[in-house]
């Protein structure tokens, strides 16, 4: 029997492809490839799609010769979110250049969505209007493209994010699935079809959109050496990361510690609405079941860190931070507000910035350094404390990946922060991970009994009985945070 599932992450800056092993539970092979970006305007983000695709088919080319396409059961893909892509039906060849999730040149036009409209986007999409999400990426697309708007006319134009454009042209079927779906602002989450309403309000074709299905839906078949290989599980990336954390029943949480910070909170098979600006997507479907999820996010953690090495050149590498941290009992009394793009949820103020507060003349290196640490767990405090109180669900524990994740420093204070156990896995690949079981389950190489126990702890953080302590130092962070409020 084939043995190994191909795992493909499309992600904003990088495509990545590991070989798993079903049978040892492991990666026996991985590629990357880098992905440029163009900004051709303030605020704008693009990338080329035909790129994309060319670097997708070299990772998964180099994956399969390395173990050859005969022992290749499956692929699966996972892929950054929202980012839309318009191509020819009947060449597959992109119409103009894919609009990233980072791009801002409709913050205007979504700031302006208000009223009954606003409303039906919560509602059913359990999004909040922005240019962040794919809906006004595509209208923006159809109203300034003419190519898109005649290919359109003659019914040629295909619409999707980065996974329905990889699965059309490994496939040459035109799907998505739920969790991809449900980042577009287009698609009602608890009826799981395109919202019919929501797409002529933004004047978009529901005939250019793709079939939505299940994540756990065989897509397809695609040909590498003479082979036929299906392409089987999809998810988008934080998704991805949920599964592979074992977050498979209500109450289990995960926080991805990249360039921003992203938790996602499992609510069950019910869609939990937030008061405080989280957003409500679909976790993933597996065996016909569909598992909800809150979604929060801080926009910038790991990059915090980065500024302490490249911007004030206080650090000569992000691991040295964890010593720098460590030599000090305390922060000083210094807090950090890391709003360098704004403050995302609770607050969600574009307009703040970045503040140090606190600082006196015995303020050294270490404090600050320290300081900068202690704000990424305080802003994950802000998203734990709004998904518990708007659910109303007990959030267990932790499972923590990304790059940060490695830091022991910051993951212990996180668990004393939030009063809740941090589990730090062996294997952090978590969205390739994620994608590699998801394939395996749909191709029937790994049962859903077994998900269970496959994930492995490398260390738990178990945090401190002080809360008092803990309280303290977080209610000390929003002080700080309602100054940078005030400075705006």
């Amino acid at each position: 029997m084939k043995k190994y599932v191909i795992a493909l992450d499309e992600g904003t800056t990088s495509v990545r492809a590991g070989v798993y092993d079903t049978e040892k539970g492991a990666f026996v092979h991985r590629a990357q490839q880098e992905v440029g970006q163009s900004f051709p305007h303030s605020g704008w983000v693009e990338q080329d799609a035909n790129e994309i695709y060319y670097k997708v088919m070299y990772v998964l080319n180099d994956c399969i010769q390395a173990v050859g396409a005969e022992n290749v059961a499956g692929i699966g893909i996972a892929n950054q979110r929202e980012t839309v892509v318009f191509w020819n039906r009947e060449t597959g060849e992109p119409v103009c250049p894919a609009i990233v999730w980072q791009c801002r040149r409709t913050g205007k036009y979504c700031a302006s969505i208000g009223g009954e409209v606003k409303k039906q986007i919560k509602e059913k999409t359990g999004l909040l209007p922005d240019a962040y999400f794919s809906a006004s990426k595509i209208k923006w697309n159809l109203e300034n493209v003419p190519e898109a708007r005649k290919l359109m006319d003659e019914g040629k134009l295909c619409a999707g994010t980065v996974d329905s454009f990889i699965i059309f042209r490994l496939t040459g079927k035109f799907l998505t699935d739920y969790t991809n779906a449900s980042r577009t602002m287009l698609f009602d989450i608890r009826k799981m079809k395109w919202d019919e309403e929501l797409c002529e309000f933004f004047g978009i074709s529901l005939e250019i959109l793709p079939i939505p299905v299940a994540s756990d839906s065989v897509f397809g078949t695609t040909k590498f050496a003479g082979k036929e290989i299906p392409v089987a599980g999809v998810l988008g990336d934080q998704q991805a990361a949920l599964f592979d954390q074992g977050c498979y029943r209500e109450g289990d949480g995960k926080i991805t510690y990249g360039t921003g910070l992203f938790m996602l909170f499992h609510t069950g098979e019910k869609c939990v609405f937030s008061d405080s600006g989280l957003l409500t997507t679909v976790g993933y479907t597996l065996g016909g079941k569909t598992a909800y999820a809150l979604e929060g996010s801080a926009f910038n953690a790991g990059s915090t860190v980065q500024w302490l090495r490249d911007g004030l050149g206080v650090i000569k590498s992000s691991a040295e931070s964890e010593e720098i941290a460590r030599s000090v009992p305390d922060s000083g009394g210094v807090n950090f507000v890391p709003a360098f793009t704004g403050l995302g949820a609770p607050h969600w103020n574009s307009e703040a910035r970045g503040l140090f507060s606190g600082i006196s003349r015995g303020t050294t290196r270490a404090h600050i350094v320290r300081a900068v640490l202690e704000s990424i767990a305080f802003g994950a405090r802000d998203l734990a404390d709004c998904m518990i109180r708007d659910s109303g669900i007990c959030l267990r524990e932790i499972r923590c990946d990304g790059g940060a994740s490695a830091n022991s420093f910051l993951m212990q204070f996180q668990a004393d922060v939030l009063g809740i156990a941090v589990n730090r896995p062996q294997e952090r690949e978590s969205t390739l991970l994620g994608v590699a079981l998801l394939s395996a389950v749909s191709l029937g190489l790994l049962s859903e009994d077994k998900l269970d126990g496959r994930r492995v702890s490398e260390k738990i953080f178990m945090p401190s009985p002080d809360r008092v302590k803990f309280d303290g130092l977080y209610k000390n962070y929003l002080m700080a945070v309602k100054r940078a409020l005030l400075s705006e």
